[in-house]
């Protein structure tokens, strides 16, 4: 029988600046820890250091990075890739036929000995590749940092073709200034490109893929762009949030769609657009983007144009907080953060704090406090979720406005068009067509008028 390879093991490694206090700095590692863990990885250990700053060649300081190293089976020493020099002494000692063995942790130290060594070393930071080269040398492991693990889990996740060329995107733009030459010396090629090193060749591949990728993403998007403008007239609403919040389990809810619901960072990351259930006339479009979480590549963001811009566009944003994490007020920053770099901070908004049956009395009480004008609702509360769709009907009924069309005998073809975005409030006939009396959005009514009066 075919065994499975075992799980990867990972160290995680927290920074603490002097502008994080303890319960920032741990709940950082925990969201790390999780990221972790949807990447498929068990978390082994964590080493944590305090530093007034991020730029030191190796991040940590010399103690710690030796703890890092005797959990991993590292050298603790991040000293060139180069051969080290021989002294005379050694020289002759390996010629008389002598084998120098590095040293060996000793097995009674906690955290050593024949278990098995975790593969990787996941730091909560962003690292320049010189400070990844450090790492890695110090700890015999690879090292990842918070950036990559979120492009790789990026990666993994991307279902369709759009969502594939976003990521794959951001992933090369994340390799390119990482390449180096490998340990064995990267020679000058050979006929084609020849004078160019394996490392400018690697580099000029990646330069020539990311051109190709903009050029068929721009397509995609162009065909997004032509979907969203045909919706431009309808009501939408869109879910925004941190990842994790409970975005999709409100869409199932409000939609009674099967959208994909895991307890999980980043399970969704194309867009889903469903009608609001029981439906309305007019019709209520919900959509459920990509979650944000701190320090969100800011490839990923530019490269999720399109699947961002349904909040851009939507007539209003639900803000979804998972109002049991006791970090939720940080999340929702960060989701406003983004959404103020793509312009949408100015689309009506309102707040969504879910996940309430984990929080209890005192809890809530401080919630509505704190949060006056916030929607306070779980999404498996079939209840919450129907006042949570009357707020959103009145939202838009808000802004509608009564108005009479007269459809002439030779256009009932816009009758199904009228029916679909406004309610029909009465309808009659007269010698000049069908006269109704409609209830709508003004852009819409207006919109309609216009095809009414093109000949």
């Amino acid at each position: 029988m075919e065994t499975k390879p075992p799980i990867p093991l990972a160290i995680l490694v927290g920074i603490q600046t002097p502008e994080a206090d303890d319960i920032a700095h741990d709940a950082s590692l925990a969201e790390l820890g999780r990221l972790v863990k949807t990447l498929g990885y068990e978390v082994a250990g964590t080493v944590s250091q305090k530093r007034e700053g991020t730029g030191a060649g190796s991040l940590l300081g010399i103690g710690k990075l030796a703890e890092l190293a005797a959990l991993t089976g590292g050298t603790g020493v991040a000293g060139s890739m180069a051969p080290a020099p021989k002294s005379k002494a050694r020289q002759r000692f390996e010629a008389a036929g002598a084998t120098i063995h590095p040293s060996k942790p000793n097995a009674d130290e906690p955290g050593l000995g024949t278990a098995r060594k975790p593969e990787f070393v996941i730091v909560d930071h962003e690292l320049s590749p010189s400070q990844i080269r450090n790492l890695e040398r110090a700890t015999g492991a690879q090292v990842l940092d918070r950036t990559g693990v979120i492009v790789e889990i990026f990666h993994r996740h991307a279902n369709t073709r759009e969502a594939k060329l976003q990521v794959e995107m951001a992933r090369l733009k994340y390799v390119a200034p990482r390449l180096r030459e490998s340990s064995a010396g990267g020679g000058r090629q050979q006929g084609p490109g020849a004078g160019e090193s394996t490392l400018d060749l690697d580099r000029r591949k990646i330069r020539d893929r990311l051109a190709e990728l903009k050029d068929q993403l721009e397509a995609v998007q162009r065909d997004s762009d032509q979907r969203r403008s045909a919706r431009r007239d309808q009501l939408r609403v869109a879910l925004v949030g941190y990842t994790n919040a409970g975005k999709s389990s409100l869409m199932r809810a409000l939609t009674g769609s099967q959208v994909l619901v895991e307890d999980k960072l980043f399970a969704t990351l194309d867009t889903t657009v469903r009608a609001l259930q029981p439906e309305t006339r007019p019709r209520v479009l919900v959509s459920d983007t990509v979650g944000f979480i701190k320090q969100l590549p800011h490839d990923l963001v530019a490269s999720f144009r399109s699947t961002l811009a349904e909040a851009l566009e939507a007539s209003l944003l639900l803000y979804v907080v998972d109002a049991s994490d006791p970090t939720y007020a940080a999340q929702l920053e960060v989701s406003r953060s983004v959404l103020r770099e793509i312009g949408a901070d100015t689309v009506p908004s309102r707040l969504v704090l879910n996940k309430l049956d984990r929080v209890d009395a005192a809890g809530r009480a401080a919630l509505m406090e704190q949060h006056p004008d916030a929607i306070l609702l779980s999404a498996h509360a079939p209840e919450d979720v129907s006042a949570l769709r009357d707020t959103i009907i009145a939202f838009f009924e808000a802004a509608m406005v009564e108005d009479v069309l007269v459809l002439p005998y030779a256009k009932q073809g816009l009758i199904g068009e009228i029916y679909e975005s406004m309610r029909v409030l009465s309808e009659e006939y007269d010698e000049a067509g069908r006269v109704l009396k409609v209830r709508g959005l003004p852009g819409a009514i207006a919109r309609l008028k216009r095809n009414l009066a093109a000949s």
